[in-house]
């Protein structure tokens, strides 16, 4: 996925914010690895081979502002690290993917169809809650170890 860096530039233009050579290529690695679930530590050894003057606690702020400009989520997969994926420069698109993990091999695997859109619509019917956000991870067995496991 390729960032849009005039979108991007004009975000954070509106929050009075400039572009910078670190804050574009943190978005850059997030957005070349969509289903890498990156942590932070990971983005700061992908961005230090062509940018070494960069710093790890420089790549923490850049993240946090990513993650409070909701260019990105913060997913954790329950393995004691927190980690980062793209969303959307495009608010009406911004859509939390949601997760199938993987019991016996550890496999992440993550999948856009929202299925839950019936759901938010009748939490808010029935008890007049608006659902403006949801995580799911759903916890099992993945292809490859079901099928190792009927062999």
């Amino acid at each position: 996925m390729a960032v849009d860096r005039e979108k991007f530039q004009k975000l954070l233009k509106e929050k009075g914010l400039k572009m910078t050579r670190q804050r574009l290529v943190v978005l850059e690695v997030l957005a070349e690895n969509p289903e890498q679930h990156l942590t932070a530590e990971d983005i700061y050894e992908r961005v230090k081979v062509e940018n070494p003057d960069i710093g790890l606690a420089t790549v923490y702020r850049t993240v946090q502002l990513l993650l409070e400009l909701e260019l990105i989520d913060r997913i954790n997969l329950d393995d004691g690290f927190i980690r980062y994926e793209i969303g959307s420069l495009d608010e009406e698109e911004h859509h939390r993917y949601h997760h199938l993990i993987c019991l016996r091999c550890g496999k992440v695997s993550a999948f856009q169809d929202d299925m839950l859109e019936a759901l938010e619509t009748g939490v808010k019917q029935a008890l007049g809650f608006q659902v403006v956000d949801h995580e799911v991870k759903l916890y099992g067995y993945c292809k490859d170890c079901l099928e190792k496991e009927h062999k």
